[in-house]
């Protein structure tokens, strides 16, 4: 599940065009659409969980959880940006893609005017978000729940089968009792960080846990 190094070097060319001695909302939507179109051209077709769309989703849920947080200025731009980047490393391999991901910001965000620190921060915030979590503060507390945050939505069935479908094809899952079993696991042990996110998802997310044991018991 390796790409070519050729196609690496694409996106960290592309990115210069967008290099700036600030950055901005502006041309923060400028790096986002750089790098959306790199994820949609170069990422696996069988990523059908972690996609371009995933990623979207995830800038959507942290901007929206983090005005709620009370989150704004140079503090919402570094989230976003790390939400951003949180799965690019996908576009090498799926095993430690948040290490990768890290490698990509370090050699990207330079060149977008942010500065070591920054950087640091955006790769602690992508390295916050692999399972289990082990958040460290407010920042990265709404990125890891923005990148779960279809837990508590109406949309939670479609894109958990996105992700059995995934799990499927890497052979991280054998059938869906199985997969079920993981989810109910999973639920369980799984809690919101933020006051937003619990208040906006915790309700549906706990619907979706009952509907998911009535799942098993009629596998089983």
């Amino acid at each position: 599940m390796l790409f070519i190094c050729s196609k690496y070097k694409y996106l960290l060319y592309l990115s210069i065009r967008f290099s700036s001695t600030f950055m901005t909302p502006q041309k923060f939507e400028s790096l986002k659409e750089n790098i959306i179109a790199q994820l949609r051209a170069h990422l696996l077709p069988v990523l059908y969980y972690h996609s371009a769309d995933h990623t979207l989703d995830v800038i959507d849920a942290a901007e929206r959880i983090a005005t709620g947080e009370k989150i704004n200025g140079t503090e919402m731009l570094i989230l976003k940006t790390a939400a951003l980047f949180h799965d690019t490393g996908y576009l090498f391999t799926a095993k430690n893609h948040e290490a990768n991901s890290c490698l990509i910001a370090q050699s990207v965000l330079p060149k977008h005017a942010f500065s070591e620190l920054e950087i640091d921060v955006i790769c602690n915030l992508i390295m916050a978000t692999k399972i289990p979590h082990n958040t460290k503060n407010k920042l990265e507390e709404i990125l890891c729940d923005a990148d779960l945050d279809y837990l508590g939505r109406a949309d939670f069935y479609e894109l958990s089968q996105n992700l059995y479908k995934e799990m499927r094809v890497f052979d991280k899952v054998k059938d869906e009792q199985k997969w079920n079993e993981i989810q109910v696991a999973f639920f369980e042990k799984h809690k919101y960080f933020t006051a937003t996110s619990n208040a906006l998802r915790a309700t549906l997310k706990a619907t979706h846990l009952i509907t998911i044991k009535k799942e098993l018991k009629i596998q089983h």
